[in-house]
């Protein structure tokens, strides 16, 4: 049977009793559930000694705490679907009790929603026990902390998995907003004109959280905000925003144009960098003395290609910033004559798309304003959608997986293409420049700016 078609026969989640499961995937499983989409076994394994009874009831507590609009006749179908594996990952044992468990199943979903140093353990203890064949395995990132350990991570799992049967999740990719982007971007006969070096000057991509780290201390030091939101979310939307149409839609081929333009991306250098770290944070539980890590950070990307040489691609990321927004602005051009009153300031046209909170998709434009002069001013005509009861990125992504429906997840190459971007300048030594919580990011943003300077987000 052909690995890109088959539908999987059971889910089995690894880690089913840690925090990522109790917060999305579980309240996922059930709203797959409730729109009739998984009716195989959920099998789950972890650790700690549980029966059947306790996993349900995390199940329960975890759809309640997800939603109020629990339906009891979907809750017990999923009831119906669990069961439980309690067992160490470096244990054959373990493996030999989940066969049992998937006895008269063909094609697993093996879902690792554990540590990456596990994966390993996990993929050869699958694969000794023969059920690894015939399955799919579904992995979290981060995938490594560069791009020496994404590649040997990726071997890793090539042990014992081919890479067409590895799903790779990044669930910002699983958003119904940021799956916007690349709709709006292709379905659009009026864009591709303009969409290019001749007409676009600039473009920015903001993600903004008026939060700080959450008491996740020790984790957020391990990471900072390079690794955890730029490398990959944001990226991916970069590449969504700046790829060329695909030859089709197959999700190979989006896959191909993703990687093309990945590999004409500059490495980045730190000319092209400005790191942020907010007052307070070295205070927070869980952060080394003297810490280096950035909870900020501006850069700067260059694409060395036909359509976007000279347009300098801006991300901007950080914490305790004003507002909880994620944003993009595609910035046009001015007109080359001002003929009326287009001043520097608001003389742009541009395209704006909010991904968080929401769905925001504004266009700007200037009108006259009523009266005799030949005077203006900027309006911008917006669409808005409200996106809360929209379908949950680990919801769709958990359907895909099943379903083999590869086009939102990671290929391998791609991973190690856009750690190459970043490598240059992760940990680097030098402290970053503090900035106060409730701005707008440290003083060297001033000067590090895209033409005209930043726009910062609304509430």
């Amino acid at each position: 049977m052909d690995k890109a078609t088959f539908r999987c026969d059971a889910l089995v989640v690894f880690g089913v009793t840690g925090d990522l499961a109790h917060k999305m995937i579980l309240p996922a499983l059930y709203a797959l559930c409730q729109d009739g989409r998984l009716t195989v076994p959920v099998v789950g394994v972890a650790l700690e000694d549980w029966t059947k009874a306790q996993l349900i009831e995390r199940a329960r507590d975890a759809v309640d705490s997800h939603d109020t609009g629990v339906h009891a006749t979907t809750m017990q179908r999923l009831e119906g679907l669990l069961s439980y594996v309690s067992g160490d990952y470096a244990q054959d044992s373990t493996f030999t009790k989940l066969a049992t468990a998937l006895k008269g199943c063909k094609h697993p979903l093996f879902y690792l929603a554990i540590p990456p140093s596990m994966f390993e353990t996990v993929a050869q203890g699958l694969e000794a026990a023969g059920i690894a064949k015939g399955a799919r395995l579904m992995v979290e990132k981060p995938f490594g902390r560069d791009m020496k350990s994404a590649a040997a991570l990726g071997a890793v799992l090539r042990t014992s998995f081919a890479e067409s049967e590895i799903y790779r999740i990044d669930h910002y990719l699983g958003k119904e907003a940021v799956q916007n982007l690349l709709y709006f971007r292709f379905a659009n006969s009026f864009l591709e004109p303009l969409w290019s070096r001749d007409h676009i000057e600039s473009v920015q991509i903001t993600m903004a959280e008026d939060f700080g780290i959450k008491g996740r201390g020790r984790f957020y030091d391990s990471v900072g905000c390079l690794r955890d939101v730029v490398e990959n979310h944001l990226l991916n939307a970069l590449l969504l925003l700046g790829i060329e149409p695909p030859a089709s839609q197959a999700p190979q081929d989006l896959t191909d144009a993703k990687v093309h333009l990945l590999k004409m991306i500059r490495p980045l250098t730190k000319a092209n960098l400005v790191r942020g770290q907010f007052d307070g944070y070295q205070n927070e539980p869980g952060v080394k003395p003297g810490s280096t890590v950035e909870t900020l950070v501006a850069l700067r990307l260059h694409i060395d290609n036909w359509r976007w040489e000279g347009v300098p691609f801006y991300i901007r990321a950080g914490k305790e910033l004003p507002v909880h927004v994620t944003e993009i602005v595609v910035k046009f051009r001015k007109p080359p004559v001002a003929t009326f009153d287009a001043t520097p300031k608001d003389g742009h046209n541009y395209v704006r798309f909010r991904v968080t909170p929401g769905l925001e998709i504004g266009i700007g434009a200037r009108r006259k304003q009523p009266g005799e002069a030949m005077v203006g001013e900027p309006v911008e005509l917006t669409a808005v959608e409200d996106t809360s009861t929209d379908m949950s990125p680990y919801e769709r992504l958990i359907g895909d997986a099943l379903a083999g429906r590869p086009g939102l997840f990671t290929r391998q190459d791609a991973v190690e293409l856009a750690w190459k971007i970043f490598d240059p300048v992760l940990d680097l030594p030098d402290a970053p420049e503090p900035y106060k919580t409730g701005s707008w990011g440290p003083k060297a943003l001033d000067t590090f700016a895209p033409p005209g300077g930043w726009i910062n987000p609304t509430a």
